[in-house]
């Protein structure tokens, strides 16, 4: 990319092998910029992406090659891929040609109405082509639940952003396992294989003719020019993945004069080890994370597969699930656990925020305007003891109604060190300060424990919404950490083959 962008009129996406041009107001998603090419597999459901009937296939770098990613439509700017490689479900097959998914799903009934078909088809060739799967295959039944594979290698849990209501899940799961490797000839194979495309700047300004209104979507060339305008003009909405805003647009119609998107810049798309922490490239996707840390944070590890679905994690950012200051989302907790600190940048340089002192209320935060969240780091050591707890209606795919989040350090059976993250029992993420101050520096025992949870049920606000009541949330709370200890004990019988007393 160049230092400077220059504005155009329109932006050029390659949509199964054809260039299109886009010219539409940058608040339009792919999945409207598509069906108005005349791609209308892709569907919308529930324009929120938890459906799943707008899935598409974008070309995505996996460091070495390209790995092809399912993302929502619905909630993904079109203006964000220019210059970029997209598949849909037409380019995947035809009726005389089907793709060996398309098939699979066609010999074992997987499709009734089929209005759901082309998203789970989509969906299924991601995890198709996922390079790992067939290298996996003699281990993956192993990994329990939140890696439910087939004897093909195939992750079933890559659909858990797919839903279908009548034709019913067994037949698309038997299509699912009965795939095998793709054909030596199979040219989406191949593509992997190659370079992603490079991330385009971008800079299109739309002028609507009977207001006079402008909409314009900027994606920076680097970091410094992201900066440089965050600073001039602060009122700028910053995106990345786009699963939070692209909500707002359909279904709220909200609508920006000024978009910076960040969800490319090669400075905040690292992950660095060093003697001290790991830091986390605040524009990684949670996807990314899964793949790149490979349970080198356990903690992490456990929170990752519970993060709402793979579509939705596919696109979405760790930064931005913290810049929303959102007092439910999933990663604050476990991060608080870690102690984790914020670099926040702007163009007077860099400040380090810890993350205990960076939420201030409901959907507020220490962050000033100008500033961006670069990196998240976490200290090292790791704590010995970790868990991720996620009270909500559904396993996978939901919204917390509250998530804790344990880091404890346990010598010679005394706890030395404990910190508590806590989500949806107040305005603001926090740190379960008081439960900790009662576990330090006493017997890791169900004694213990059980005293500490009587603190941990007055930690917090809990409140009354249509996802839990306060008496159910201070009931989870209470009840969180005596399943902690239980499942830390049965995990150390387990080793030693002791029994729990």
């Amino acid at each position: 990319m160049t230092a400077e962008t220059t504005e155009k009129s329109s932006c050029l996406i390659t949509v199964n092998g054809t260039v299109r041009e886009f010219d539409g107001p940058p608040h339009t998603n792919t999945l409207d910029f598509l069906r108005g090419e005349g791609l209308i597999g892709c569907k919308e459901g529930c324009a929120e992406g938890e459906c799943g009937a707008c899935s598409i296939l974008v070309a995505r770098s996996d460091g070495q090659g390209t790995r092809w990613t399912a993302l929502n439509a619905c909630l993904l700017p079109a203006a964000s891929l220019d210059g970029q490689e997209v598949i849909t479900s037409e380019g995947l097959g035809s009726v005389d040609n089907l793709h060996p998914v398309q098939e699979e799903m066609a010999n074992r009934g997987g499709s009734q109405c089929g209005y759901c078909t082309p998203g789970f088809v989509c969906s299924m060739a991601a995890e198709y082509y996922r390079p790992e799967r067939l290298a996996n295959t003699a281990v993956c039944a192993d990994h329990g639940e939140e890696h439910r594979c087939g004897p093909n290698g195939f992750d079933l849990h890559s659909l858990s952003g797919n839903l279908c209501r009548c034709t019913g899940y067994r037949p698309i799961r038997d299509a699912a396992y009965a795939l095998g490797a793709p054909d030596a000839q199979d040219p989406l194979a191949n593509r992997c294989g190659h370079a992603a495309p490079a991330a385009v700047s971008t800079d299109l300004l739309r002028v609507d003719t009977p207001t006079g209104e402008t909409g314009r979507f900027r994606r920076p060339a680097n970091l410094d020019d992201a900066l440089r305008i965050l600073g001039e003009e602060p009122e700028t909405l910053v995106i990345a993945g786009g699963t939070d805003w692209g909500v707002e647009v359909n279904i709220k119609g909200a609508r920006a004069r000024s978009l910076l998107a960040i969800d490319r810049l090669a400075e905040l798309r690292q992950v660095q080890v060093t003697g001290d922490y790991i830091e986390l490239g605040a524009a990684c996707t949670l996807s990314e994370l899964e793949r790149l840390l490979d349970g080198r944070v356990p903690l992490m590890g456990r929170l990752l597969p519970q993060f709402a679905s793979r579509l939705i994690r596919n696109g979405a950012t760790i930064g931005g699930n913290l810049g929303t200051g959102s007092p439910i989302g999933d990663t604050p907790p476990a991060l608080l656990a870690l102690e984790a600190d914020l670099v926040l940048s702007s163009t007077s340089g860099n400040r380090i925020v810890p993350l205990a002192q960076y939420f201030t209320g409901y959907r507020q935060t220490v962050r000033t305007a100008g500033e961006l969240i670069t990196a998240i780091r976490i200290p090292l050591p790791l704590a010995e003891l970790t868990s991720f707890q996620k009270i909500s209606k559904r396993r996978f795919d939901d919204i917390s109604s509250v998530a804790i989040a344990y880091a404890v350090t346990v010598e010679n059976n005394h706890i030395v060190k404990a910190r508590i993250g806590l989500g949806g029992v107040a305005a603001t993420p926090l740190r379960a300060s008081a439960t900790e101050a009662a576990l330090e520096g006493n017997e890791w025992c169900l004694a213990t424990v059980c005293s500490a949870a009587e603190v941990m049920a007055q930690e917090g606000t809990p409140m009354d919404d249509h996802r839990a009541s306060s008496s159910y949330r201070i009931a989870m709370l209470k009840s969180s950490l005596e399943r902690f200890f239980a499942e830390q004990r049965s995990r150390t019988a387990g080793v030693k083959g002791e029994q729990i007393s």
